[in-house]
């Protein structure tokens, strides 16, 4: 099975757990993910096999009690460990949110573009236009783009809305070769 459908899974049961116990799955979840980002060395720890289950354990239960995660989330991570998957971690983490934020009628995207920044008024009307199709929320990112000359590609979720000058030079090029 692919590590993103287990993880899919994971992150649903691991949602669904935790609103049956009235634990912030996803708050947790980010607290633990910034303290591995932020120390390579917990990030080795964690992530390398080089280490027992039981030495990665010890660790992770001192960062646990650090955080005041809830039993649900310690007992979640190790059982990642003990099923040699916490590898996949990572990929859990980003579907809880995606869950999360989806349950919150919330949807995170990202824009990109040519510039170094997007005129505000723009990235206005595209999440009001998101907003318009999808009735929900959209908190939007931009990010420069070498490969775009012009225009914009926006993606949220798994919709993407191509309005690139290499997209629409794509689609003539297509259209045009049709009529051979």
């Amino acid at each position: 099975m692919k590590p993103q459908t287990i993880a899919k899974a994971y992150a649903k049961s691991i949602i669904d757990l935790g609103d049956e116990s009235s634990v912030d799955v996803a708050k947790e979840l980010t607290n633990l993910s910034m303290v591995i980002n932020d120390s390579n060395d917990l990030e080795n720890v964690l992530f390398s096999e080089v280490f027992t289950v039981e030495e990665k354990t010890d660790v992770l239960n001192s960062v646990i009690k650090k955080l005041d995660l809830s039993d649900l989330i310690k007992r979640f991570l190790i059982f990642l460990f003990a099923e040699k998957r916490f590898n996949i971690f990572p990929l859990v983490y980003k579907e809880v949110i995606v869950l999360d934020d989806d349950k919150k009628g919330f949807l995170r995207g990202v824009i990109e573009g040519a510039e170094d920044s997007i005129d505000p008024s723009i990235k206005e009307r595209l999440g009001n236009y998101l907003k318009e199709r999808l009735n929900k929320k959209t908190d939007l990112n931009y990010r420069k783009n070498s490969d775009i000359t012009a225009g914009y590609r926006m993606t949220v979720d798994d919709l993407q809305l191509d309005a690139s000058l290499e997209n629409q030079l794509e689609y003539f090029k297509n259209s045009v070769l049709t009529f051979e």
